[in-house]
């Protein structure tokens, strides 16, 4: 479905998409200040999936960012996110919303095989775990309380139970996530691990990724989630929003826990682009940057923008889930059992805490990940995930777009990283307690009970 772009009376060339800024925290001399290159390419069409972090893409198309940088940009929404990469490679589309693991699955060849980059990272949280009512009726008297409420953040030794007596009675536990690279898919691997249940291992001749596991993890489309979850074919999902809430809705399954909880802060979504694309539009992706960086900095000034956003995502062409399930998460709230609205103010982030930087450390905790279930199967060094995620992410235009939007008053130096080397240094907010540094992979890796150590083949 296309959303057809408005009439584009070209407003301005803005000529700074590689300004420079003088001595700052940005960084560069002002002598080098300079106004930017017309873009290579004017008309683009760009892929999302209909969730609610396609918003930098929407709002930069709604609020005429776009448009401010001389582009004419119109939004598909995308059956899947097979489709959606499929489509960025073959050059349907010029550019995606995506999940963070693609660009580095496509590079690494787990999957479809092709060079995709990423200047931009989209979000910071914005997921969470389902249930079905049947599950969490099971659940519920195994957790703890406080204050006449479940006690959160809910560990997965609770489900484990549940499982272990499913499996007793000769009963699969099966939940679905969106995408084998999704961070969907690792962050629920990663709350089951944490909880002492297997799920399960990537293997040459198991591209399932189910062997030796405890629960059996199969792609469902964002979307499908809640009524394949209603239909009995799932007993439980990981997905973006607004379809956990819309579980709760629809009354058919309970929330148990956000990613916010299982990894504070972590990267969801990132644009993405060919390598070929990229080498020959960079003026043209210098723009998209800094349209899409403004439309973040508009989703996290104030509430009275993230009102008007999920307005905007409400459409049909866009997210088209009802204002109210779309604002149960957005506005800074989220419920989890029905009734259990609980403050959430970091639920979706899309500019603070640097949120749209890409960083390395980022890319290699998808890799660490990809390593411990088996999509990675051989031992690597640490120098090969520094390789993969500097050749996979771009800083450098990113900081292209930001030193452009301070030159043009739109920013200011100290909303950006400038002297980052692309790391966030030892992270410790992870559900188990395991402290990650993206500079050690092969380290963090060996932390885990479960999973693949570094020097483990299948």
């Amino acid at each position: 479905m296309t959303h057809n772009p408005h009439p584009l009376p070209r407003r301005r060339f803005l000529a700074g998409a590689t300004a420079l800024v003088g001595s700052s925290a940005v960084g560069l001399p002002a002598a080098a200040q300079s106004r930017a290159a017309r873009p290579e390419k004017e008309s683009l069409k760009f892929g999302f999936i209909k969730l609610t972090d396609c918003a930098p893409l929407v709002v930069a198309y709604e609020k005429h960012y776009f448009e401010d940088e001389g582009l004419n940009v119109s939004l598909e929404a995308q059956a899947n996110w097979k489709v959606l990469l499929d489509r960025v490679i073959d050059g349907q589309l010029d550019g995606a919303h995506m999940l963070a693991g693609q660009p580095l699955g496509a590079t690494i060849g787990f999957g479809t095989k092709a060079d995709i980059v990423t200047a931009f990272s989209m979000d910071l949280n914005g997921n969470a775990i389902t249930v079905s009512n049947a599950v969490w009726n099971e659940m519920k008297p195994l957790l703890p309380m406080e204050g006449g409420k479940v006690k959160h953040p809910i560990q997965a030794t609770a489900l484990k139970k549940v499982v272990d007596k499913w499996k007793s009675q000769g009963k699969p536990f099966k939940m679905g996530m969106v995408f084998p690279v999704s961070t969907h898919n690792y962050e629920l691997r990663y709350w089951l691990a944490a909880g002492g249940l297997h799920p399960g291992y990537y293997t040459s001749n198991d591209i399932s990724g189910t062997k030796s596991a405890d629960v059996l993890l199969s792609v469902t489309p964002p979307p499908q989630m809640p009524s394949t979850m209603e239909a009995g074919t799932i007993h439980g999902y990981c997905v973006g929003e607004p379809w956990n809430q819309q579980a709760v809705f629809k009354g058919i399954g309970v929330p148990v826990i956000t990613d916010h909880q299982i990894w504070k802060h972590n990267p969801e979504k990132v644009f993405g682009v060919t390598r070929g694309w990229a080498d020959k539009n960079p003026n043209t992706h210098v723009a998209v940057v800094k349209a899409l960086i403004r439309a973040c900095m508009w989703l996290d000034a104030s509430m009275a923008n993230r009102v008007e956003a999920v307005k905007m995502l409400s459409r049909s062409n866009y997210v088209g889930a009802d204002e109210e399930v779309i604002g149960n998460s957005m506005t800074g709230s989220f419920e989890f059992e029905k009734g259990d609205k609980r403050p959430a103010p970091d639920f979706n982030v899309f500019f603070r805490n640097f949120a749209t930087y890409p960083f390395y450390s980022d890319a290699i905790w998808y890799l660490t990940q990809m390593r411990r279930w088996g999509q990675i199967t051989e031992t690597k060094p640490d120098s090969w995930y520094m390789d993969v995620a500097k050749k996979v992410y771009l800083p450098e235009v990113y900081m292209q777009a930001a030193k452009a939007l301070v030159a043009d008053g739109k920013a200011k130096d100290s909303d950006f990283p400038a002297r980052s080397d692309g790391f966030k240094g030892p992270q410790d907010g992870f559900i188990d307690g395991i402290v990650y540094d993206g500079r050690k992979p092969n380290e963090y890796l060996g932390k885990f009970k479960i999973g693949l150590k570094p020097s483990d083949t299948l």
